[in-house]
């Protein structure tokens, strides 16, 4: 009969071997680009934009010289889209999990992911034409004769907040709905009989117990946002231009390789900060 030792040494290769594919996929797809992006990021601009030696840090010199208003916005605008999506999003996933019908809650988590069934780009290109000078609002308002001129919606950063918000609101309350849903609201109950007001049951049993679905949708809404390209570049024109769009523009035609490559490791590194702060305060909380 086989040792105790001997069972869980074959039980861990067993392990290896089925974790094998993912690994390999994830070195091979994952892995292997961010490496060949993190070289280039030190190399030289050749003739047609490429990379060429001799290394330099030159590269990283101008992103934060040249560059450090658009990583600025790209910060700036992805916190505001997350925090208006958490005004939304937290009453929202609040009437929704309070329902006592169960196809009342069914109805309203199939409409937050009703989105998801039609192509990001397709939507977004639907919210440009909404926004448009002879678009759905425009029409609506000289229809109502509240403007004589049509406003000008596109091509501003207040688009690309509506357009971000627009699309990532599900991904802020579907985390709150599942700690809304866990809740129990005996604990409000308890703190009304110690004399506590509804904002402060709120704000010290209420909003404590449900900020770990607040800091999941947080991380969910701030980081894609952050790359964002598809949405700023549909609906913000030149006054949405974030760090995506920039690094999408040194890799066209004759743009600068290199230079792309560091404005792409510049925001991994933004991600994994929020990542790893993230995981820092979720392991506090027991997230």
């Amino acid at each position: 009969m086989a040792s105790v030792p001997r069972l869980r040494t074959r039980e861990k290769t067993k392990g290896v071997f089925l974790a094998l594919p993912a690994i390999l996929w994830l070195g091979i797809f994952f892995l292997l680009p961010v490496i060949l992006v993190l070289f280039v990021s030190f190399l030289t601009r050749g003739r047609g934009g490429v990379g060429t030696m001799p290394l330099t840090l030159a590269n990283y010199e101008r992103v934060f010289e040249i560059f450090s208003g658009v990583l600025t916005d790209s910060v700036w605008i992805a916190f505001q889209t997350t925090v208006i999506c958490l005004l939304i999003g937290y009453p929202l996933a609040f009437f929704i999990s309070t329902r006592k019908q169960a196809w009342v809650r069914n109805l309203a988590l199939f409409m937050i992911i009703l989105p998801f069934w039609t192509n990001f780009l397709v939507r977004t290109y639907a919210l440009q034409t909404i926004m448009g000078r002879e678009g759905t609002i425009n029409s609506l308002l000289g229809t109502l004769g509240l403007i004589t001129e049509p406003l000008q919606l596109l091509n501003t950063s207040g688009a690309v907040l509506v357009g971000l918000v627009y699309g990532y609101l599900p991904f802020m309350v579907l985390p709150i709905y599942a700690s809304v849903e866990r809740f129990d609201f005996r604990y409000v109950e308890a703190a009304h009989d110690l004399g506590a007001n509804d904002l402060s049951a709120f704000l010290r049993v209420v909003l404590p117990m449900t900020l770990p679905g607040v800091i999941a949708g947080f991380i969910l809404v701030f980081i894609p946002t952050i790359g964002a390209f598809v949405t700023p570049d549909l609906l913000g024109g030149t006054e949405g231009i974030m760090i995506g769009n920039l690094i999408n523009t040194q890799f066209k035609g004759q743009g600068n390789q290199p230079l792309g490559s560091a404005l792409s490791v510049v925001m991994m590194a933004m991600v994994m900060i929020a990542l790893l702060i993230y995981v820092r305060f979720g392991d506090r909380r027991g997230i």
